[in-house]
């Protein structure tokens, strides 16, 4: 054993050496970081060291000096992957620096005698989380996390990806002066003047952990109080360590009697009974080799026929302790004696203690600024174990696993084995895909039925594949051709997306920053962290694209709509109908060319105006072609006379222009089922109706285009209605008015006319219904199954069920969802959203989509609107993806039974138009900022993972209003398993129980018979007195969602008694598998 002291290795003043606090080794033994009272953090060589003596040696002696505290600097550590280096000061700062690979840009700094930096430590992250100086810090084994503890009593942990502070622990009463890591990375412990040793129990966090997420991690384990009973308040530091094969800790300024000495606690039952002594003052600082070693040669031990591998009971570990004594003691545990003890080794009190990664070196620093290096010879300590020995002798305290946790008992043991069995089912279906396990299986099931599933298109930037959605011109409006839930057909590969590039292009866009910078400009992203976790992370992605077998959503026509105006331009009604043939210039009123800003306007919207400017004046406009990829406009004749109470309606909607033909068709060449008509007999066989494209059914409205003869509007021709197959009529129809709108399946035809009365007709062309009148224009008219909805210019939903002509509630107004009363409370009336689209559900509810981008379902059993999707949810929730969600492939079955089967894939429908909207608008990258600046105060640190929870609780909810059975189950499983990643004990059993509800008693009635409004009221909410829920039977809910939640070993005192119960536990026991316990 020698010691090395060089002569420039110390932090030197103008008049004197400063106290140096703190050093530590790198992980690749080649780096010396100490930290001193002069606030400078200086690395050094550790071979320069070793060469002190060697007047040959000419290379840089000190590679970096930091001075990024504004104060004395009291602990320096580098983080276990060496790719970080962390130091805290009395400033209540803590400071992470990373190496610069790139050589340093500047020499020395003029004015000083530092030598010029060999290597450059830029700061990374200041983290602020202290109230008063921080006294020590310490990394996990695997740098995930970082805790730092201080005079104020506290202990903060930092995430060693991101260094967010996870959470701050309040336990001890007093001044914290050490910590260190337990290496089986389970527990860390901190000794603090309370005269006490803390050990924490933890699990380490993931990349993308956030506070919310560590609720339940780093409990206490044991509090450690005997052998610190009498021990003195007069230390500076009380820096503990823990041996490398996890089985002791030693512990600073503990006593035995008036005898100051050095605490050996056991893991396990966490007593002191063992004492170091011989130094005589109190003990500040412990340091355990990080290396095993063995009292056998190498040699020997390969000569021992018998011996694999070292023999545990000749493995010793080497302890160094130091403190106010002046004094370095060497113990190994082979020895009840110190193997030496070095007196007076500085004048001042010993600070600190390092050992190099072979455990060969031990670095000392002193109060008076003096840092020595004791070398030792080879063998003075024992022989180097392997790392894979010592690996070995931690496996037995569940180093490497992670999150072990306490079984519960046998139960718990078997509920985790099933658990763990349907995690490998589930990760090969589509629920596995869902939730971020494993692709989606080529077959779906809808309401507990197979499907064929849906095909997809390829990934695109590593983004999820997207469903197939289609729009197309819904009766005048631009609404998707297919409901959420209908039926379609396999289409062909459709061309490559040409809104594909423009997204790339968005994507990659470069800005210039205030200070000149270029950076670029993200997208709407919902959580932070690289690193794979089984929790999703949101992508927001255009719901335009186009998919395999079917068109992009948009439209594929260009509609002109009537803008509901406040009363008649200059020259009456006659001008808006046939136009005005004077010169723009000659116009009396028109102030600014205030017409011409319009038409040119709806131009580039890519309308057609009524009106044209040309040479000639004023006259009616010619349809131009229609944009790339788009179908032509077709001829307008002119506006819908809008009603008087459109002046007075709060709520106003653009009215459809009267078109000369109103087409819509229906078959296999549209992509949509064949409708089967029953006329007089069923189809003939031989009359090729089977054919793919021979089977079309077309519904037509003519409206004349020509003024009446006599000039009255009574007067004018009626509009011809025709229902046709393959070019030959069905039945025919005439109505006096001119047809906005037109719609219809294989239970009936529908009609809406500009006078806003609605006709309807059987299949075979009977008039079904009297002239329903209707308060304004219609503006949207929709079918699905057996309900019609239509949407009026004042805002008034109407849903009738034309099996039963019956309504099931009244009109209801969309004045709750325009938000009428923000906009009208303003200081001038301003626009609001508009309706992008409306559809039904197969139960009849009403679902509307804004150009806001939230989307709303009417609650008949409530009487109100309920908001199922918005932008809110996209920024905040890890959950919003619309395209990584097998839902949205969910479609209903072709059969007949479809008629009657509950909706799916509403919530994710109407989550990509809140996606395609935010984009197209931009709201996204202002909220984006917004979250950005919450994240980043104190008090939101949960802030994403409260909302992503809050946005499963409202698809729930949601998916059991519209009934939507397939969705509820999948969704209700993405909330079991979130609150099991979060140990949300609370949450978890109040879910258990509102699952177990009535498991037990028996269903009155027949549910076979039960109607679907009967359902509604029955098992769509979580309290009812039937053993279904949402059309599932509780206990297959309850089964699920204990599988799920069975792996979890802090909730299976919650979990266990459920699971037994429903016999989850029971099933296993009786497979025949022996259970090891």
């Amino acid at each position: 054993m020698r010691y090395i002291r060089p002569v420039w290795l110390t932090h030197s003043g103008e008049k004197k050496d400063f106290e140096v606090y703190s050093c530590h080794v790198s992980p690749d033994g080649s780096r010396l970081v100490t930290a001193a009272g002069d606030g400078y953090v200086r690395v050094w060589s550790i071979e320069a060291v070793f060469r002190a003596a060697d007047p040959t040696f000419n290379c840089p002696k000190q590679l970096a000096s930091m001075s990024y505290h504004s104060g004395t600097i009291h602990t320096v550590r580098f983080s276990g992957n060496g790719k970080y280096l962390a130091s805290g000061a009395d400033d209540k700062i803590v400071c992470v620096y990373t190496l610069d690979p790139h050589p340093p840009s500047h020499n020395a700094t003029f004015g000083t005698d530092e030598p010029p930096p060999v290597e450059t430590w830029k700061i990374h992250r200041r983290l602020i989380g202290h109230d008063n100086d921080v006294q020590d810090l310490g990394w996990s084994y695997d740098s995930s996390i970082l805790v730092s503890v201080g005079l104020d009593s506290k202990v903060v942990v930092w995430s060693g990806y991101t260094f967010e502070k996870l959470k701050t622990i309040s336990g001890h009463s007093s001044l914290v002066k050490g910590i260190t890591f337990d290496p089986a990375n389970k527990y860390f412990a901190t000794a603090s003047d309370d005269r006490t040793v803390k050990l924490w129990r933890f699990t380490p966090p993931g990349p993308n952990s956030t506070a919310y997420d560590q609720i339940s991690n780093f409990t206490p384990e044991k509090t450690i109080t005997a052998p610190f009973v009498s021990s003195p308040l007069t230390t500076y530091f009380r820096r503990c360590s823990w041996s490398p094969d996890g089985n002791h800790i030693a512990a600073a300024n503990s006593v035995n009697g008036p005898v100051s000495t050095v605490a050996i606690i056991n893991r396990g039952s966490w007593d002191g009974d063992i004492h170091l002594i011989g130094h005589e003052g109190p003990v500040e600082v412990c340091a355990f080799s990080p290396r095993l070693f063995s009292k056998l040669r190498p040699s020997d031990q390969s000569l021992d026929p018998q011996s694999k591998g070292q023999n545990i009971s000749s493995l010793v570990t080497v302890i160094a302790c130091a403190g106010q004594d002046k004094a370095l003691s060497i113990w190994i545990t082979s020895n009840p004696r110190p193997l030496v003890i070095t007196q007076d080794l500085a004048l001042k009190s010993l600070s600190d203690l390092a050992w190099t990664p072979d455990g060969t070196n031990l670095f000392v620093t002193s109060l008076d600024g003096s840092i020595i290096c004791v070398a030792f010879d080879p063998g003075e300590l024992g022989y180097e174990v392997s790392l894979e020995e010592t690996e070995k002798t931690l496996e037995k305290f569940g180093a490497g696993r992670r999150g072990a946790g306490i079984i519960e008992g046998t139960d718990g043991l078997l509920l985790e084995e099933r658990s763990r069995e349907g995690e490998l089912r589930d990760a090969e279906g589509r629920m596995g895909a869902l939730m971020g396990d494993a692709p989606a299986s080529q077959v779906a099931t809808l309401n507990g039925n197979e499907m064929p599933a849906p095909t997809l298109t390829a990934a695109v930037n590593g983004a999820p594949p997207t469903t197939d959605v289609r729009i197309h011109q819904a009766n005048g409006v631009s609404q998707r051709e297919r409901g959420p839930d209908e039926d379609q057909s396999e289409k062909p590969q459709a061309p490559e997306d040409p809104n594909k590039e423009k997204l790339e292009k968005l994507k990659s866009r470069v800005t210039i920053t205030k200070d000149g910078k270029k950076r670029i400009a993200p997208l709407l992203l919902s959580s932070s962290g690289g690193h794979e976790s089984s929790l999703p992370r949101a992508q927001l992605m255009s719901a335009s694209k186009n998919t395999q077998g079917g068109r992009g959503d948009a439209p594929q026509t260009v509609l002109d709509l009537s803008k509901p105006f406040d009363g008649l331009p200059r020259g009456g009604l006659a001008s808006l109908l046939f136009g005005n043939k004077r010169k723009w210039a000659q116009v009396e009123g028109a102030e600014d060319d205030h017409f011409e800003k319009r038409i040119a306007l709806t131009k580039n919207e890519g309308a057609v105006p009524i009106l044209a400017n040309t040479t000639e004046g004023l006259v009616p406009a010619q349809p131009g072609s229609g944009m790339a990829g788009q179908q032509p406009t077709p001829d307008f004749i002119r506006p819908a006379v809008l009603n008087p109470s459109m002046l007075v309606s709060q709520v106003r909607l653009a009215v459809p222009k009267i078109r000369r033909h109103v087409v819509q068709t229906y078959g296999e060449a549209s992509g949509l089922p064949s409708l089967a008509i029953e006329l007089d007999g069923p189809m003939d066989a031989h009359s090729g109706g089977n054919r793919p494209g021979q089977s079309d059914i077309v519904i037509e409205a003519r409206n004349p285009s020509q003024l009446p003869s006599t000039g009255k509007a009574p007067d004018q021709e009626p509009c011809r209605m025709t229902v046709s197959r393959r070019g030959q009529p069905l039945w025919q129809d005439f109505l006096p008015r001119s047809a906005l709108l037109v719609t219809g399946n294989r239970l009936f035809w529908a009609a809406a006319c500009e006078d806003g009365s609605v006709h309807a007709w059987t299949p075979a062309g009977r008039r079904l219904v009297n002239a329903l009148i209707l308060e304004s224009q219609p503006v949207i008219l929709e079918c699905k199954n057996k309900w019609l909805l239509c949407i009026t210019a004042v805002g008034m939903c109407h849903v009738w069920d034309m099996k039963t002509l019956s309504s099931p509630h009244p009109p209801v107004s969309l004045a709750p969802v325009l938000d009428i009363a923000i906009h009208s409370l303003q200081d001038h009336v301003t626009h609001g959203p508009a309706v992008t689209s409306a559809h039904l559900n197969s139960e009849g509810r009403i679902v509307v989509s804004l150009s806001n981008g939230d989307g709303f379902a009417y609650s008949p059993s409530m009487y109100v609107w309920q908001r199922l999707t918005e932008l809110w949810w996209a920024v905040g929730s890890q959950y919003w993806n619309t395209t990584d969600s097998s839902l949205g492939n969910v479609r209903s079955a072709s059969s007949a039974k479809s008629i009657n089967n509950v909706s799916a894939g509403i919530i994710p429908f109407l989550e990509r138009g809140t996606t395609s909207e935010s984009m197209v608008r931009g709201k996204s990258v202002l909220l984006q900022r917004l979250v950005k600046q919450l994240l980043s105060r104190e008090g939101y640190e949960g802030f994403e993972s409260s909302v992503s929870l809050a946005h499963l609780e409202n698809r729930m909810a949601g998916a059991m209003m519209l009934g939507s059975k397939e969705e509820f189950q999948v969704y209700l499983n993405m909330y079991a398993k979130r609150l099991g990643a979060e140990g949300l004990k609370s949450k978890v059993e109040e879910l258990l129980r509102g699952l177990l509800g009535g498991v037990s008693e028996d269903c009155e009635g027949d549910a076979a018979t039960e109607t679907i409004g009967q359902r509604n009221a029955e098992d769509r909410n979580w309290d009812n007195a039937t053993d279904l829920l949402c059309g599932w039977s509780r206990k297959e809910l309850l089964r699920g969602v204990i599988l799920i939640l069975g792996k979890n070993r802090d909730l299976q005192r919650i979990t266990v008694p459920y699971a037994n119960i429903v016999g989850v536990t029971g099933e296993l026991e009786t497979d025949g598998d022996t259970m090891i316990t």
